[in-house]
């Protein structure tokens, strides 16, 4: 069995979580690390999976502890990246969110260096990693792989989220590169679905707004993907000899009027907002190529099945009522 032992670090989080599931499932044994094992909002869930009381063990971790992830990652033959800080408005962008995000990166990687046994890395980035660069954006344009978001442009916009995650993706091709590590991005737009963890995540919490007394919807486009797909990603990304470099993931990009109204149509008798947050023309909507992301296997759950999902997943764990 030991050839079948793979770290997930940030095994807590939203996405994290369902790759423990999954890995778990596929009977792997999955060592996750979390900022504190004694918590249960971080470790019950986990605990509590199929699998997880003969295959799954526990580490402390912590992201700008070099070193830290050692133990955990000592002896795997796989390590599927999570972690990272995820605040949609920091205080302070550097230390809470640039510096964790990129030498965080760098310690999970240097980690994977020392144990000679890692034959490959994955690493959540995001989509916020390759769209986010002044070229302009249309139906008819289809952004793909070979995008990259640029740092001038996030700092510009005070994208301090999709800054972190520019620089810690290119730190990590350039580490890997530098040192050998075979290394697959996955880059995920908006991830909604089923919550395992108990605690409400950023994304989800989108969704959460617009059926919980938002009177507004903000002027913008989402890339939206299933967490189901994402975990799913990223196995078949370590599990696929032939699988490398970035995999875009988005089932559908639309404005944010048109989740309204598919919230609206699933749940009739929930309110939901009826206008724009603010009254200039709706931001265009493009699309993002699913070609490499299908070379995968992957077929993509829609983006209908994903908003009703998050919402009786939301009412299941007590965060609304209707």
């Amino acid at each position: 069995m030991s050839e079948k032992v793979v770290c997930v670090t940030g095994g807590s989080g939203f996405i994290a979580s369902w790759l423990v599931k999954l890995l778990l499932h596929r009977g792997y044994t999955v060592r996750a690390t979390v900022l504190d094992p004694s918590d249960p909002k971080q470790t019950e869930h986990l605990r509590g999976l199929d699998g997880a009381s003969e295959r799954l063990h526990l580490f402390k971790a912590d992201l700008l502890e070099e070193g830290c992830f050692d133990n955990a990652i000592a002896g795997c033959v796989g390590v599927f990246h999570t972690a990272c800080p995820v605040f949609s408005n920091p205080t302070d962008f550097q230390p809470e969110l640039i510096e964790p995000a990129v030498k965080g990166t760098l310690n999970v990687l240097k980690s994977c260096v020392n144990a000679s046994s890692v034959n490959r890395v994955v690493m959540t980035s995001s989509m916020c990693a390759v769209t986010f660069n002044g070229r302009s954006l249309n139906p008819d344009v289809v952004v793909d792989e070979t995008w990259y978001s640029d740092p001038d442009f996030c700092i510009k916009n005070k994208l301090w989220y999709h800054l972190s995650k520019t620089l810690a993706e290119e730190a990590a091709w350039k580490f890997s590169k530098e040192n050998g590590v075979e290394l697959v991005t996955i880059n995920p737009g908006m991830v909604i679905g089923h919550l395992l963890q108990p605690t409400l995540n950023l994304t989800n919490e989108f969704i959460y707004n617009l059926v919980n007394g938002s009177t507004t919807f903000p002027n913008s486009t989402k890339r939206w993907i299933n967490v189901k797909d994402v975990a799913m990603a990223h196995i078949l990304a370590y599990e696929i000899p032939s699988a490398n470099g970035r995999y875009c993931l988005a089932e559908k990009v639309t404005h944010n009027s048109e989740v309204v109204e598919i919230i609206h149509k699933l749940y009739p008798s929930i309110p939901v907002p009826e206008k724009c947050a603010d009254d200039k023309p709706f931001k265009a909507i493009y699309q993002v190529s699913k070609e490499k992301a299908r070379s995968l296997g992957l077929n993509f759950i829609s983006l209908e099945e994903s908003v009703k999902e998050t919402i009786e997943s939301l009412k299941e764990k007590g965060f609304i009522t209707f």
